[in-house]
């Protein structure tokens, strides 16, 4: 299956679940990869959500996971290793060396809270020992909250959480004591602040019991506040030029983030950020909006990316120069080649059969089909609009150990001359329909008697299945519209049919799409009664 995506989603949180989720339902082919380390996995629940209040995390993905995979969204369980490429044709390696390409990126990887190095934080970090209020001070009201001074923002979060409680006190830990003002802030509000150095957590059974000081004390505590750097998880995307930047709350640094624009976009095209790696505030349901938000996005651009295709396409179709020129501009774009290099499935099903002989491979591009053909034993003769494609066709025959005939010519009006094919083919060549039963007409006239003349094309049935392709429906054809176009006199059809094979699904898990295929084989001429003598 292809490989091929209009967006990979690197993480599978809530922003890129729902990233994903709006272009599975826009009909986009997307794959989401994620090494499974959710950020909220210690936490029993998640809360704020409308709707999914107390909802364990594991819940929620796993029924997101779900939701996408019914639109068609590939789930790739896995670590990125190395993402690579430009706008367009972006690389995305995994540590399984699965290499998955897409047209655009976002990334949701989310954010790493580097805790306080205090025994038993870490442990009992996400049950009973908590930053954001917002998320879990309902759980813990009433009861005896201390909050360990790690840095500026400590200060704000001991008066935030005594919203919550009454019984509140502030550890000075290593922290120098609160400004006067501060303090009578504190005293005011009935935060008692506690001197000395934490050394660690106390606990019974698992659960907290208290603080301790070095001292020796032991404060009685039900639940623990500390204040985390938040770091983004973006090292992966370095290669690309994206490098995380410090993340700022007035003047105090609480970590680093990805910067993007108001549309979510990063500063390198094509590459979108959401959820908590770009915004180290974002609950779920935040970055699950903001997941929405860029996919709306990533699509509109997509949208003027295909509009712009779709026009090349026409004009290519119809002004020769324009044509050669832009079949040229595609392939140098591309430093290795454009295709995959392998045999088109067609092909190798319908001329594995087949005697070797003489072939012409029209429309050869990078030679996949050729190389194969001369592998086999044929003689195979690769033409194509693009001097750069068959280069590299010529490059890649003389690696098989083949040698392939190259001719540059454009196929919408070349004619055979007296040269004859044995087999004449031609894979994903398409025409307008002005032009296409001309082109498969002078094909055929260059089919010898007793050869196959075997044409693939994308069936035009396929744009009504949400597969996006540039142009209409008309543009593409049918097997039965194929043979149509032969003379039944001289030629006897053998196969005429639009062969579904498996595809990426964009709306029902895996979808079937359509080959439009024709084989059929020249007659040999009639022998009249004279001529036997």
């Amino acid at each position: 299956m292809d490989e091929t995506y209009d967006v990979v989603v690197i993480g599978g949180g809530a922003a890129g679940l729902s990233g994903a989720l709006a272009l599975g339902r826009a009909r986009r082919s997307v794959a989401v990869v994620d090494e499974g380390t959710p950020r909220n996995a210690p936490a029993h629940a998640m809360h704020n959500y409308l709707g999914r209040d107390g909802t364990p995390p594991a819940d929620l993905l796993a029924a997101g996971r779900a939701e996408v995979a019914g639109y068609g969204v590939a789930l790739v369980d896995g670590t990125v290793t190395a993402v690579g490429g430009s706008v367009g044709a972006f690389t995305v390696e995994t540590a399984a060396g699965r290499v998955l390409r897409a047209r655009r990126l976002l990334v949701t990887t989310g954010l790493t809270d580097e805790l306080p190095e205090i025994p038993g934080v870490r442990e009992l970090w996400g049950t009973d020992v908590l930053h954001c209020p917002y998320c879990h001070g309902w759980e813990v009201r009433d009861q005896a909250i201390g909050v360990v001074a790690t840095g500026p923002l400590s200060l704000h979060q001991a008066q935030l959480w005594r919203q919550w409680s009454a019984d509140v006190v502030l550890f000075q830990h290593t922290a120098d004591a609160p400004p006067a003002d501060v303090a009578e802030a504190l005293a005011a509000r009935g935060v008692r602040v506690v001197t000395g150095e934490v050394v660690a957590l106390e606990t019974d059974g698992g659960r907290l019991t208290g603080v301790r000081l070095a001292s020796g004390e032991v404060v009685p505590r039900a639940a623990v506040v500390v204040a985390p750097r938040f770091t983004a998880r973006s090292a992966v995307l370095a290669d690309l030029g994206i490098e995380a930047e410090p993340f700022r709350m007035g003047e105090v640094v609480m970590g680093t983030h990805v910067p993007v624009d108001a549309r979510g976009a990063t500063a390198v095209p094509g590459v979108w950020a959401a959820g908590n790696v770009t915004d180290l505030g974002a609950q779920v349901v935040s970055s699950a909006a903001a997941g929405l938000w860029a996919a709306g996005q990533i699509n509109a651009d997509l949208l003027a990316e295909d509009t712009r295709l779709a026009v090349d396409v026409l004009r290519a179709q119809t002004d020769p120069v324009y044509g050669e020129q832009w079949w040229e501009e595609r392939y140098r774009s591309h430093a290795h080649t454009v295709w995959s290099g392998r045999v088109n499935d067609v092909l190798a099903t319908e001329a594995a059969d087949l005697p070797p002989g003489r072939a012409l491979d029209a429309g050869a591009g990078e030679g996949g089909d050729a190389v194969w053909l001369a592998r086999r034993g044929w003689a195979v003769t690769a033409l194509d609009l693009s001097r750069t494609a068959l280069d590299r066709a010529a490059a890649a025959a003389e690696a098989a150990g083949v040698a392939l005939d190259t001719r540059q010519a454009d196929v919408s009006s070349w004619e055979p001359g007296d040269e004859r094919w044995d087999l004449v083919t031609a894979s994903f060549l398409h025409f307008l329909p002005a032009t296409r039963d001309d082109v498969l007409r002078r094909l055929a006239t260059a089919v010898a008697p007793g050869g196959t003349l075997l044409v693939t094309m994308h069936d035009g049935g396929d744009l009504s299945r949400g597969v996006q392709r540039p142009g209409l429906p008309e543009w593409y054809a049918t097997g039965e519209q194929l043979a149509a176009v032969l003379d039944a006199g001289d030629w006897e059809v053998e196969v005429a049919e639009s062969r579904p094979r498996e595809a990426r699904g964009h709306e029902h898990g895996s979808v079937h799409v359509a080959d439009a295929v024709l084989r059929a084989r020249r007659r040999q001429p009639a022998v009249s009664p004279s001529s036997r003598g």
